[in-house]
């Protein structure tokens, strides 16, 4: 016996078989892994530009505003409290109040009168007022060879250590590294902008459907 198949008529409309949504997929493992991931990442962005954002205003815009300094660690002469890399957070104390066991933050005496961040050894107050510091780094043997007297009214105290973010600082400020976030990070935040107007909601993905 022959089986005769129904022909649908021409301008008929063809009924397809419904079509496999995000929905259907959901409980699946990858589409857990999928909606996992989706809301995820956009946090996980949102909090390192946050972070990033952070650390810029602490350390390359509060030192102009307010009343403390930063400053790279680049030897291990303070080691193990601070080591190569950290990034020092010091406020101005009077000079008259320096003790020792301070970690002050100074010019050198002597050479080229870099800065030094070491730990006060010994205080000298002259009948004239003006103080002078003997310091010693932590990881040094020996005392530094010379007294450091400190001009001013002021000097910086170290407050607290950022570990190891000195590191990325110096990284950021190599050419290649600061040509490219000169121009690349303004390209990459106007283009999250625009997809974010133009991605369409649910609800207009849904009407489409």
């Amino acid at each position: 016996m022959t089986t005769v198949l129904p022909v649908p008529a021409p301008g008929a409309a063809v009924q397809l078989p419904p079509a496999e949504d995000e929905r259907s997929t959901a409980g699946t493992p990858a589409g857990r892994a999928r909606q996992i991931l989706g809301r995820t990442v956009p946090w996980l962005v949102r909090g390192a530009m946050g972070v990033a954002v952070l650390a810029f205003a602490v350390l390359a815009v509060g030192p102009h505003v307010l009343d403390y300094r930063t400053m790279t660690m680049l030897t291990a002469s303070m080691a193990p409290e601070i080591e190569p890399g950290d990034v020092t957070i010091a406020t101005p104390v009077s000079v008259s109040e320096v003790t020792e066991g301070m970690v002050i933050t100074y010019h050198m005496p002597v050479g080229d009168h870099s800065l030094v961040t070491h730990r006060v050894v010994s205080v000298e107050t002259a009948a004239d007022g003006t103080v002078a510091v003997q310091t010693k780094g932590d990881a040094n043997e020996a005392i530094d060879p010379w007294t450091a007297g400190l001009e001013g009214d002021t000097v910086y105290q170290v407050r607290a250590v950022v570990p190891e973010i000195g590191h990325l600082i110096q990284l950021l400020r190599t050419p290649v590294i600061s040509q490219a976030l000169l121009y690349g990070a303004p390209a990459l935040l106007a283009a999250w902008v625009l997809l974010a107007i133009w991605r369409p909601t649910r609800n207009e993905t849904e009407e489409r459907a």
